[in-house]
């Protein structure tokens, strides 16, 4: 059991610290910036069987994490915007499992679900390097979760799920 926990969160799950620091923040940010281009480097060179392989027993396919990135990371796209233009915004929540079993995350072709991880996370960097630090304390509510976070949390649980997920296409290389 140890060992599936390991492959399922090969980096330890999110565990932000309880003050954000605004050097945090910018190293979080600066994680986002690089992302994208980290995903097309390990990708570059994969074969069709190789995106097939799943990352752990029963989890996705290396295409399926793929394709799960740009969809999560367009609705943190998303989310970033409402808390910033709303007061406590309720975000919507999708369901994941039921997005990454859709054909086009099973067979769609990465190269398309990149280049959206780079449009959308140059727009993100872009817009939350300007934003006060004092902004990153606005709240968003998460009703499946049933808890309020702050903006600065977001942006740390998508720096580290770029990087989570990173490291699971990482382990079916090796």
């Amino acid at each position: 059991m140890q060992d599936l926990e390991k492959l399922r969160y090969p980096i330890g799950e999110y565990n932000p610290p309880k003050i954000i620091a605004e050097t945090q923040l910018r190293e979080w940010i600066d994680e986002l910036s690089v992302f994208p281009q980290e995903i097309a480097n390990i990708s570059a060179d994969l074969s069709e069987e190789q995106l097939e392989v799943n990352y752990r027993p029963g989890g996705w396919t290396v295409r399926q994490v793929i394709h799960h990135l740009a969809d999560s990371h367009i609705n943190a796209y998303t989310r970033v915007h409402l808390t910033l233009t709303e007061d406590r915004p309720e975000v919507r929540p999708y369901d994941e499992v039921k997005w990454a079993e859709l054909p086009d995350a099973k067979t769609g072709d990465i190269k398309l679900s990149i280049a959206v991880l780079k449009a959308i996370h140059e727009r993100l960097v872009s817009l939350l390097k300007t934003v006060k630090f004092i902004d990153f304390e606005r709240k968003y509510y998460h009703p499946a979760a049933k808890q309020e976070f702050t903006l600065g949390y977001l942006v740390g649980n998508y720096a580290w799920h770029g990087k989570h997920h990173l490291a699971h296409i990482k382990s079916t290389l090796t």
